[in-house]
């Protein structure tokens, strides 16, 4: 009986992975095992990023918020603690988008956490 070697199944793999290296440089979209490794490999990358994109736009937030407290006369960490006084219940994308395109809106919520800080604190 002759040898099944399966190769249906064998070469739509090998597919699958060359149409995902479509793009990448030399090698690793033409050759079978270089373009696999580099597509698991991508693979890895965008399964850890995008946990890692969460920590970075929280960080670009926290940035910007601090940065247009302080040009409000307040730090970061006061100017949220006043808002948690007061309770007001803004979440830091909003915040930062306030702090960049509403410069009066932000006005307004630091001088509430700063009025806030002084007759708790």
């Amino acid at each position: 009986m002759p040898r099944a070697k399966n190769s249906v199944a064998s070469r739509e793999r090998r597919k699958k992975y060359l149409k995902a290296a479509k793009g990448f440089y030399g090698g690793r979209s033409k050759l079978y095992r270089t373009a696999r490794e580099t597509v698991e490999r991508a693979l890895v990358f965008a399964y850890r990023d995008r946990r890692q994109r969460k920590r970075d736009f929280r960080k670009l937030w926290i940035l910007r918020i601090n940065a247009a407290a302080r040009l409000n006369g307040l730090s970061y960490n006061r100017f949220i603690n006043g808002l948690r006084k007061a309770e007001v219940d803004v979440n830091r994308k909003m915040l930062a988008e306030m702090a960049v395109h509403d410069e009066g809106g932000f006005r307004q919520l630091a001088e509430l956490a700063k009025s806030t800080n002084e007759t708790t604190g």
